[in-house]
């Protein structure tokens, strides 16, 4: 990868850097990734278009940062001493409520990244491997507490299981998953492929 996010000397405080991201999500749901733009972005803010690019560059890392920022939390912090509580904690980050304004903008932006090769990019650099990075990390602890075999063959799909979840439910369901969808999610499909008993 060529590296999306080059260093830049920041000006900008971090409630101001806030109250951006906040506006940037706003057009975002407004208008979608298309049709927002950078003069938009300035006008909503009261800010320098040169001040934007010198902060971020684009349009592309601006958003995906500004997407960055609503996230709950560091995947990686969560550890409650078993993979069920992780996976669990981590799909009960967000309500029911937030879930849903979340899952549409990253429909939007999942729609967008065909024509966008620039958001592709911004997001897995971004967003994707840093995320899944972090992912990684709560997986390993339940390999090395012994809850899970390090050989089984279901470890390398489950990003995939996850990600399977909100996928379904939004693609054929035409719906958010729920706090109570995923956690019936990860006690019938997800621990099982794992092998890791779920009657708790």
């Amino acid at each position: 990868m060529t590296g999306v996010a080059t260093t830049r000397r920041s000006r900008i405080t971090p409630e101001r850097e806030a109250e951006l991201y906040t506006a940037v999500l706003d057009l975002l749901r407004e208008v979608g990734y298309d049709a927002l733009t950078m003069d938009a972005v300035a006008a909503r803010t009261r800010s320098s278009k040169a001040t934007l690019y010198r902060q971020w560059g684009g349009k592309a890392e601006l958003v995906v940062k500004a997407v960055r920022c609503i996230k709950p939390g560091n995947t990686a912090d969560i550890d409650t001493g078993s993979l069920r509580g992780d996976l669990l904690a981590l799909v009960g980050r967000e309500d029911d409520a937030v879930m849903e304004q979340n899952s549409a903008l990253l429909r939007g932006l999942a729609m967008a990244i065909h024509t966008n090769p620039d958001l592709l990019q911004a997001l897995q650099e971004l967003l994707v491997e840093p995320e899944m990075k972090e992912f990684h990390r709560v997986i390993r602890r339940a390999v090395d507490r012994g809850e899970v075999r390090a050989d089984n063959p279901a470890l390398e799909y489950m990003v995939h299981m996850m990600l399977g979840a909100f996928a379904t439910r939004a693609l054929l369901e035409q719906r958010p998953p729920t706090r109570a969808f995923l956690t019936s999610y990860v006690d019938a499909v997800v621990l099982p492929a794992l092998g890791v008993p779920t009657d708790r």
